[in-house]
């Protein structure tokens, strides 16, 4: 089942409400993922701070990081640790820990247990800056642990958020396993963000990246994938898991449920709409 929600700002005047607008919204979508959850985040000053890499840990915590990278600063988030420093040096210095996510001005969170009670083990309504996604997660595929929640973020600054099921996720592994792509967890949605991080690696742009996507999973699923920079909506072609994209000169937003869209400011006057199958749908910054 799972919930996603997402919120792209255009007007700044906003970016100082993007933490308590997500709260709000992924608050209304708890019933369709009450078992973990996950947000990424573009643009608040605490968690990655200007001309800063920012990297998401599972298996760790602020003090064993402050213990073995003296000078680096840290903050604890429920099951996630983010650290301001880059990768090789995190990694060498914790390496029973895993990276969820890394890139500048952006951090991903996530744990398991209630979504609401997440979000405020995250101080989500506290978050500014100009993006946001978030999910509620109904384990299907593998099992309720923070690395199975989302979003997957497997590319600087990219995450990925998935409503539905890879029926031929195996064999993609597999493929991709093949061409040196490592795996972090056994879950679908795993497969499809290292499927487009590959294709983002090898110089397509998002819309072609899940354009490719459409044509070689099979499944039924909703995306909403992030950048440092775009935004993006797909559906497969059937299109059976609900989605709805709400637009205002103010921001764009995308929901599981119009509920969670009717916490925005101005969505009385937002261009409502759900996307077409295998449509490729993004903006950018």
């Amino acid at each position: 089942m799972c919930g996603i929600v997402g919120l792209h700002l255009r007007e700044p005047s906003l970016e100082p409400r993007l933490g308590e607008l997500l709260t709000a919204m992924l608050g209304q979508v708890v019933e369709r993922g009450p078992d973990s959850a996950g947000v990424a985040v573009y643009g608040d000053p605490r968690l990655s701070p200007p001309g800063r890499t920012v990297v998401s840990l599972l298996g760790t915590s602020k003090a064993e990081v402050e213990a073995v990278l003296p000078g680096v600063q840290a903050y604890d988030a429920d099951a996630t640790t983010v650290v301001h420093a880059d990768v090789p040096s995190v990694a060498a210095a914790l390496p029973g820990a895993r990276v969820i996510g890394s890139g500048d001005g952006f951090a991903v969170l996530k744990g398991t247990g209630n979504p609401v009670a997440l979000a405020e083990f995250f101080r989500l309504a506290d978050v500014t800056g100009w993006q946001g996604v978030g999910h509620t997660r109904m384990a299907t595929e593998s099992a309720v642990t923070p690395e199975g929640a989302h979003p997957f973020s497997v590319g600087p600054g990219q995450c990925l958020v998935h409503n539905g099921s890879f029926a031929n996720h195996a064999t993609i592994r597999r493929e991709l396993r093949a061409q040196g792509v490592e795996f972090d967890s056994e879950n679908d949605s795993e497969v499809g963000a290292r499927f487009v991080a590959r294709q983002l690696e090898q110089g397509a742009d998002l819309e072609k990246a899940l354009k490719l996507l459409c044509e070689r999973f099979d499944g039924f699923y909703t995306l909403l994938v992030s950048t440092g920079d775009s935004f993006a909506v797909v559906r497969d072609a059937i299109a059976c898991k609900p989605a709805l994209v709400a637009e205002t000169d103010a921001w764009v937003a995308m929901a599981s449920e119009y509920r969670a869209l009717d916490v925005l400011p101005g969505i009385e006057n937002a261009r409502i709409f759900e996307p077409e199958p295998e449509e490729v749908y993004v903006w950018r910054r």
